[in-house]
């Protein structure tokens, strides 16, 4: 369910790769001798690469498969009996045609899988319970990693069988200009809440912008989703946005966020004209020196990092809890592969030490809680928080994918609060109001 808005780009940052052997437990099963039921639960699987030969497909997108194209590479070295043929399809046909693909006899083994949805309703890719105990895959990703392709039904995230492993993620935080920090008495990045809101009155003082932001494409909601789940925490935030019975918008934490939002405008803390401001508009003139604050992923840390240099800095949001918002390129398999072993296996080595390096030099952060070495620069801050978020098991998928109509929903209803068309509750009932027509009340 990750929306085309929040795919990551490639960052500038590269790590040295580091290819290290991985060990996988073989069992004598060969690579295509799982056993399966009548549906998409396999009964009985075995780990490891096996020796018989398999040809593979993996399908993907061109922004979602560089790093994986890499890690193929080392893998087939790895596994010489194993070949696995790349293919990519441009996001937008990818969505609107993987479903047929898998459903034909020409079905590819390895999927990117994009959303649950009628892939999983629909038995198109296979439940990787199994697969995720013989691995111990949930000794391996933090539960936030993994909450987002678990499902009972395809439409309540969060729990039941697991349909995808992840292979990269992306995470928003606060990018922050330290010659500004420094010109306005900030000598370091804020702990806490009251923290940020001291050093928002700081720069303001000082004559400089607070907050660079852009909301033309509501992203907004990105400091909207951060101020509400830093108060309420992230296992109450993730309820809602993976659609789970009971949970609602209208938390202490979220009609807080609002009226922050509110306060901040009034202050002003934001650009005038950030309804006017896309994304990349507000990433420009962050470049340039206008703002201390910036909330964004880490698909712009390349950007920032070249406009910027040394002066740019990364944390994760300062709420009482430790959160960040992220989602990430998770990989599934057909229901009709041939050899669904061979093909967990490489699953499995997404999250080898070659699979975060490849991860981490296009720009993702990787599965499984690793802390890539040798990052530099505002890469080295994204490492530093990723882990910090990790431990905290503060991972939250993005607000704007909790139905398919709430990233225009989220757009519209930020706008009009900034603009003054809407208050705090008129915001917090919107976007419940369409959470609900989806989810049930």
């Amino acid at each position: 369910m990750k929306s085309s808005k929040h795919r990551p780009a490639s960052a500038s940052a590269a790590i040295a790769a580091s290819v290290a052997a991985l060990a996988l437990a073989t069992a004598a099963c060969s690579p295509g001798g799982s056993s399966s039921s009548a549906d998409n639960h396999p009964t009985s699987v075995s780990t490891g690469a096996g020796t018989e030969k398999a040809a593979l497909k993996l399908a993907t997108t061109p922004e979602s498969g560089a790093f994986v194209k890499k890690i193929i590479t080392s893998f087939e070295a790895a596994h010489p009996n194993i070949t696995i043929d790349y293919q990519d399809t441009n996001y937008d046909d990818y969505d609107k045609s993987i479903n047929l693909a898998l459903a034909s006899d020409q079905s590819p083994d390895v999927v990117l899988l994009n959303a649950v949805g009628n892939t999983v309703k629909d038995k198109l890719v296979l439940d990787l319970s199994a697969y995720e105990k013989a691995y111990n895959w949930s000794g391996v990703y933090p539960s936030s990693e993994t909450a987002q392709w678990e499902t009972s039904d395809g439409t309540t995230l969060g729990s039941g069988p697991l349909y995808a492993a992840p292979a990269g993620f992306s995470i928003v935080g606060v990018y922050y200009n330290k010659t500004l920090a420094a010109k306005d008495g900030i000598t370091a990045p804020p702990a806490t809440l009251a923290d940020f809101e001291a050093d928002l009155a700081k720069a303001k003082a000082a004559g400089d912008l607070p907050i660079q932001l852009g909301n033309k494409q509501g992203h907004a909601s990105f400091l909207l989703q951060l101020l509400g789940q830093g108060a309420d925490g992230a296992d109450s935030a993730a309820k809602w946005v993976f659609g789970q019975s009971g949970a609602s918008f209208a938390t202490a934490g979220d009609q807080a966020a609002a009226a922050k939002l509110v306060a901040w405008q009034k202050a002003g803390y934001f650009p005038a004209g950030a309804n006017g401001t896309d994304l990349q508009g507000a990433v420009d003139a962050f470049g340039k020196g206008q703002g201390l604050f910036f909330v964004d992923g880490n698909w712009d840390a390349s950007k920032i990092d070249t406009a910027l240099g040394a002066n740019a800095g990364f944390f994760s949001f300062p709420g009482q809890h430790t959160t960040a918002i992220g989602t990430s390129v998770a990989y599934a398999i057909s229901t009709k592969s041939k050899h669904p072993d061979a093909a967990a296996a490489f699953l499995d080595y997404l999250h080898s030490a070659e699979g975060e390096n490849q991860a981490f030099a296009q720009g993702f952060m990787p599965a499984g809680g690793g802390t890539p070495q040798g990052a530099t620069g505002v890469m080295a801050d994204i490492v530093e928080a990723w882990g910090k978020v990790n431990t905290a098991n503060g991972l939250v998928g993005f607000n704007n994918n909790a139905t398919a109509t709430m990233n225009d929903t989220l757009t519209s209803s930020t706008q009009e609060l900034l603009a003054g068309k809407t208050d705090p509750s008129g915001l917090v009932s919107a976007i419940q109001g369409d959470w609900s027509k989806v989810h049930g009340s």
